[in-house]
């Protein structure tokens, strides 16, 4: 069975959470039984070392702002994270996709997804209240959970559903980048009517 489908939701996943998916492909490795997950991501210490920055991840995505600096200080871990599981993932199917390609694949889909991430976070903090925050977090990692069992199990359909939140991602991001854009505009046209009823003479 091809790898790739798995590199590709795993990617996807990392650039949401990837201490989860470490976490999570570790358990089903040493728990479940699951051949396609190395041997380096079922050691105690990682699994340890996963669960403890989850659990910090799972607190600090959930409040206002400190969402996005955790988000900016990822920017960077997330794809490597990506990558380097991409690569583990093709070192257990040699004949699959060389590891090179498989971290390459990995790290970018990290990437997109991670960029959507952020966006989209950067885009809940305007609303007033923090409820928001906890919602969207909350969706995330329950998605990142479900698709990483899914893939475990059924990996060419948990890619098919990564490739769609992806392309959703992407229309969001526009979406709001746009909304975002015509406030400014108006806001601009109405700083300039004011300023030139202002320059007007009074009579």
């Amino acid at each position: 069975m091809s790898i790739i489908p798995l590199i590709f939701t795993s990617g996807w996943a990392s650039g949401v959470n990837a201490y989860a998916v470490v976490l999570l492909l570790g358990l089903f490795g040493r728990f479940g039984g699951a051949e396609s997950v190395p041997a380096a991501l079922e050691r105690t210490d990682v699994l340890v070392a996963a669960a403890v920055l989850f659990l910090c991840e799972a607190v600090a995505d959930k409040i206002p702002y400190v969402d996005t600096v955790w988000d900016v200080v990822h920017t960077v871990i997330r794809p490597a994270a990506g990558a380097v599981v991409g690569a583990l993932l093709a070192s257990t199917d040699p004949g699959s996709l060389s590891e090179v390609a498989a971290g390459a694949l990995g790290g970018t889909t990290a990437l997109v997804s991670h960029g959507i991430k952020a966006s989209l976070r950067m885009a809940v903090n305007t609303s007033p209240e923090p409820a928001s925050n906890i919602v969207v977090s909350l969706l995330e990692d329950l998605s990142v959970a479900g698709l990483v069992t899914l893939a475990i199990f059924h990996p060419w359909v948990a890619a098919s559903a990564a490739a769609v939140l992806l392309v959703v991602g992407v229309l969001l991001v526009w979406f709001a980048v746009s909304r975002i854009r015509r406030f400014l505009q108006r806001r601009r046209e109405r700083r300039a009517a004011r300023a030139s009823a202002a320059a007007q003479p009074q009579y």
